[in-house]
């Protein structure tokens, strides 16, 4: 199996269930309240580790209750978390999401040691590129770090994903398109890259095509119930969703980038691995909470087979 390097964010996820997201203004009744591991760096450490990858964290917790937790369930998920620092001037990471009856949610995160990422957890990073086969990457720790440990990967000649979750105009001010393999955006993330609105097949096809305009080599663009679209130098293709009920979409695109990485690695062409990616992101959707939503390697091929995919 690839051996998977993440370097990213390490959150507490904080979880209210409501029957709709509020106006503005307005305050509006709560189901209950639930406390689950987070953090798209570490969701997606975790999920790679499920799908039987060799897996190891790169990242900062701060000195508290949440952090001892957040390692402690890495780790429990058999993450290598050697590499995952405690900080003492932040507190961890936390994100309160807002969870309606229907599945979708609304997030608003609260960086804490996440921010503090920096040239200590590059040098790790670094030293671990020789015994690594691909770098998962996403967006909610500073874009300078990220931008650091690409071109690193490069030069190294290691495949890098990055998830575009938390985008910001600055990874491409900092030219992050150019600098990594494969490049995976939501629907709204996309939109923040390129300036482009995405709605459907051929709005995503258009952002890929800027975004492979800005050096990706290959763009996956996802967009939830709609699938995925991909665009790369050998081909382009739309690759249907799986039809599900969702319970909790919350960390649906982690669970896909980490089995889109995974599966590139392992060997397989990219429709194919973004079609399994559709199916580890659906399945996600079937749980509550976002590492707890992770589906293992043995669920993903049933999941699958049951599909006739």
């Amino acid at each position: 199996m690839p051996r998977i390097l993440v370097i990213g964010s390490i959150n507490m996820d904080l979880i209210v269930r409501c029957q709709r997201i509020p106006k503005q203004g307005e305050t509006i009744h709560g189901h209950d309240l639930v406390m689950a591991p987070g953090g798209k760096g570490a969701n997606q450490a975790v999920a790679a580790r499920r799908l039987g990858a060799p897996t190891r964290m790169v990242g900062r917790v701060g000195a508290d209750q949440f952090g001892t937790r957040l390692c402690a369930e890495l780790q429990g998920n058999g993450v290598d978390i050697e590499a995952v620092s405690t900080d003492g001037e932040a507190g961890t990471g936390a994100a309160l999401i807002l969870l309606e009856e229907s599945g979708e949610n609304r997030i608003v995160v609260m960086s804490g040691a996440n921010a503090r990422v920096g040239d200590a957890e590059v040098d790790t990073v670094r030293g671990l590129l020789a015994d690594t086969d691909v770098v998962l990457l996403q967006l909610e720790i500073p874009v300078p770090v990220v931008a650091e440990v690409a071109a690193a990967a490069r030069e190294a000649g290691v495949c890098s994903v990055l998830d575009a979750g938390a985008a910001t105009p600055a990874a491409v001010e900092v030219g992050l398109p150019a600098l990594v393999d494969v490049l995976s955006p939501n629907e709204s993330e996309a939109e923040t890259l390129t300036g482009l609105e995405v709605r459907n097949e051929k709005s995503a096809a258009t952002a890929a095509g800027r975004l492979r305009a800005m050096g990706a080599r290959d763009v996956v663009v996802k967009m939830g119930a709609n699938g995925a679209y991909w665009s790369g130098a050998n081909g382009a293709q739309h690759v249907g969703a799986f039809e599900i009920s969702p319970v909790d979409t919350t960390a649906a695109g982690d669970a896909f980038s980490a089995c889109l990485a995974v599966s590139i690695v392992s060997g397989a062409d990219m429709p194919t691995a973004v079609r399994r990616a559709n199916a580890a992101g659906a399945l996600a959707c079937l749980k509550l909470g976002a590492q707890p939503s992770m589906p293992d390697r043995e669920e993903l091929d049933r999941f699958l087979a049951a599909r006739g995919a």
